[in-house]
């Protein structure tokens, strides 16, 4: 709580005690005026003064009552809270406070602790997953190297065999080379809150080497690709934004069936560019556009030992981290299209 919250809470406590000094008073004086009416009290001898401390024991246990029950009301919510935080220390994030106090600085207090232990527990199974997954991903390709190196050993194998297991362990290492790769950038992205290395460069000239340094894979399918590029001349990382297209047109060449179309559009608008990728493969369902850009995420599981499911989560750090926004508009048998729209820094 801020210094106005907690001021607030100490002048909440200081009404209530008030409250308890008058109640005693008032509770005091009327008993004391029906001792002397009923002639039952006498301001003269010892009994007077037994008479006087009762009265005063009566004072102090009222007080003491009256003063328990308010305490109780107001420091009660404060002692689960330290129960509650003692029970997170130990890493059991269900635990819950009630958030129904009618002192609002105590239901906000409940409030947020309920929000914070909410996020450590999808922070702890996101943790957990990832590291399932990053597991699981290491697993397959060293699987694949251990079990066709120990082909290889074999002294009766053909040249073309050798040729074969050979082919399975380099490309092995090279997913494993990718996903290592792919960790480092999302754990450095992650803890990265600005773009750095920024310089002025020509963003069509850099989605045509994009598409030529993928230019095996293209004509290997034999696409067609329609390609409508304005000049655009942006300040940003150019290493970034190379990562974001190379990736955006390498799904869309891996997804393209043979002989299919692929189409690149680049706009200069007023504020932002605007680049589209747009393919005639499969398409997505909703469900799986909901989820495309999560770690790990791979809708089309035929196609799972073609990538570990980070590039699209990379593309999104690094738009995000531009300042921009990518979407992605999908329907099954209809191809997809992903936009990019990054804002022109002044």
């Amino acid at each position: 709580m801020d210094k106005w919250h907690v001021s607030r809470l100490k002048r909440y406590f200081a009404v209530y005690m008030f409250a308890i000094i008058l109640s005693t008073t008032l509770i005091i004086a009327f008993l004391t005026f029906i001792l002397i009416s009923s002639r039952i009290f006498s301001a003269i001898g010892a009994r007077s003064y037994v008479e006087l401390f009762i009265l005063l024991i009566i004072n102090v246990l009222i007080g003491t009552g009256i003063s328990f029950v308010v305490s109780r009301r107001i420091f009660g919510p404060i002692t689960e809270l330290s129960k509650a935080s003692q029970i997170v220390a130990k890493g059991d994030f269900s635990v819950r406070l009630e958030e129904t106090h009618r002192v609002k600085e105590l239901r906000d207090m409940a409030v947020n602790f309920n929000v914070m232990v909410s996020e450590l527990g999808s922070i702890e199974t996101f943790r957990n997953d990832f590291v399932a997954n990053v597991s699981h991903e290491f697993k397959t390709p060293i699987a694949a190297i251990e079990g066709y190196t120990t082909l290889l050993q074999d002294p009766g194998l053909s040249e073309a065999e050798r040729q074969e297991y050979s082919s399975v362990i380099i490309e092995s290492t090279k997913q494993l080379s990718i996903l290592c790769e792919n960790i480092l950038k999302i754990s450095r992205l992650e803890n990265q809150q600005i773009v750095t290395e920024q310089r002025k460069f020509r963003v069509d000239e850099q989605i045509r080497q994009a598409i030529l340094l993928l230019e095996t894979k293209w004509s290997g399918k034999e696409l067609n690709l329609v390609i409508d590029l304005d000049p655009v001349l942006y300040y940003g990382s150019e290493e970034m934004l190379m990562y974001v297209w190379s990736n955006l047109l390498g799904n869309a060449i891996k997804f393209t069936p043979r002989s299919g179309i692929v189409t690149v559009n680049l706009r200069q608008l007023e504020q932002m560019i605007s680049v589209t990728v747009t393919d005639t493969g499969a398409g997505m369902t909703e469900e799986v556009q909901a989820h495309i850009f999560e770690k790990f995420y791979q809708g089309d599981r035929a196609r799972y030992s073609e990538g570990n499911g980070l590039g699209l989560t990379l593309v999104k750090r690094i738009v995000d981290l531009c300042g921009g926004e990518i979407k992605v508009d999908s329907k099954p048998m209809c191809g997809s299209t992903f936009t990019v729209l990054l804002p022109i820094p002044r």
